[in-house]
């Protein structure tokens, strides 16, 4: 008898920053488990941190941690942020960029971009200081973020911090592979922050590093990182501590991951180099140039469309065949959580997030995916 059933044809999907494992990740794995080194720490945690180390440059002392928001937390903490005290954070970002502040009974201020990187504005940052500062409260910190791997204004921000003596913590969780006239992005900043999670440029499914000056913060990253335990026979315990890092199983991802990094860098840039090539003469997308001195990562290849209503349009019309985008982050001062929060704002971050859209980017797409993904654009935009 005749199958008359309809057979529907499923679209391959398209995934806006997969993870991309390489041929010796399962090497280093498989030695924890020879050596039955499953715990934390081991030969993994100490060669990834070195690995890091290595690439990163520039006397960077490097402590895997169990993610990027646990290596902020740490951070700020050993810079001696605490209940009361505040934190100037770029607004534009994703919430684990800020939450950290508030673990430790600080208070974010929230300060808007600017639109040659689309991170922390330099001009509103020195107007918040002065504010605070004229209020009585001097910020103890400043969050600056390479946002979608690229670099913010680095001469701009760090005079700055420099001239009002405020310490920076640069968050680079989207940033590794990223660096600004030649000087890799996460060592610029007192404390540096790195993510491994999923979406990143490279990954241990979960994960994260503190970067930091000098072997001493390291030691302390440890210390606080391993639940405060005081040198002793016994457990010991005279400060509190936290369970972050990272075990000697996801470290050995990590430490194959490293070794694809910059295959994964040209990757990501190819993408953007790609989509511009086919995009930039359709009417109503434009595309965020490096300036002069930075070289972006391109962790995500965001386009600009022309209102909020033709983002969406595109948005939905990718999702219909199968296909992940996703809106720039949504400023932290426009979220629910942080609507009563100060917030130094232009209008620029809110302006982006109506009108950005993220592309699939992923370091293993083939040129078929991306001309796919191009196709459906041009064809929304006809």
């Amino acid at each position: 008898m005749l199958d008359l059933t309809m057979q529907t044809t499923v679209l391959k999907k398209i995934w806006l920053s997969p993870p991309h494992m390489g041929d010796n990740e399962q090497a280093y794995v498989k030695e924890a488990f020879n050596t039955n080194w499953i715990a934390p720490l081991g030969p993994n945690v100490q060669g990834f941190e070195t690995a890091i180390e290595e690439f990163v440059g520039n006397n960077t002392y490097a402590t895997c941690l169990s993610s990027g928001t646990a290596a902020i937390h740490l951070g700020l903490q050993l810079l001696g942020v605490g209940p009361g005290d505040e934190v100037l954070c770029q607004s534009f970002t994703f919430a684990a960029s800020v939450n950290p502040i508030t673990y430790l009974g600080a208070f974010p201020i929230l300060i808007d971009s600017e639109r040659d990187t689309w991170n922390l504005s330099p001009e509103l940052v020195e107007k918040a200081i002065e504010d605070r500062l004229a209020f009585g409260k001097k910020p103890k910190a400043i969050v600056a973020v390479h946002l979608y791997g690229m670099p913010y204004k680095i001469e701009e921000i760090h005079a700055i911090a420099k001239k009002y003596d405020i310490p920076v913590v640069e968050d680079s969780a989207e940033a590794l592979g990223s660096s600004y006239n030649g000087i890799n992005c996460g060592s610029f900043g007192d404390i540096g922050i790195l993510s491994f999670n999923g979406n990143k440029i490279i990954t241990t499914s979960g994960g994260g590093a503190m970067l930091c000056k000098y072997q001493s913060t390291k030691d302390k990253a440890v210390f606080l990182s391993t639940q405060a335990r005081d040198n002793a026979p016994h457990y010991q315990h005279s400060q509190i501590g936290y369970n972050y890092r990272m075990s000697n199983v996801l470290a050995g991802i990590g430490r194959g991951q490293m070794e694809v990094l910059e295959d994964r860098v040209a990757a990501r840039r190819n993408n953007y180099q790609f989509y511009k090539k086919q995009l930039s003469e359709v009417h109503g997308i434009s595309f965020l140039e490096e300036p002069n001195g930075a070289f972006s990562n391109r962790w995500l290849t965001c386009i600009l469309t022309d209102s909020y209503e033709t983002r969406e349009a595109l948005r939905r019309n990718l999702e219909k065949e199968n296909i992940e985008s996703r809106p720039l982050w949504k400023p932290m001062h426009l979220q629910p959580v942080f609507e009563q929060t100060i917030s130094y704002a232009n209008g620029v971050s809110e302006d982006l997030f109506k009108r950005g859209l993220c592309l699939p980017s992923g370091s293993s797409l083939e040129i078929e995916d991306l001309e796919r993904v191009c196709q459906i654009i041009k064809n929304g935009l006809k």
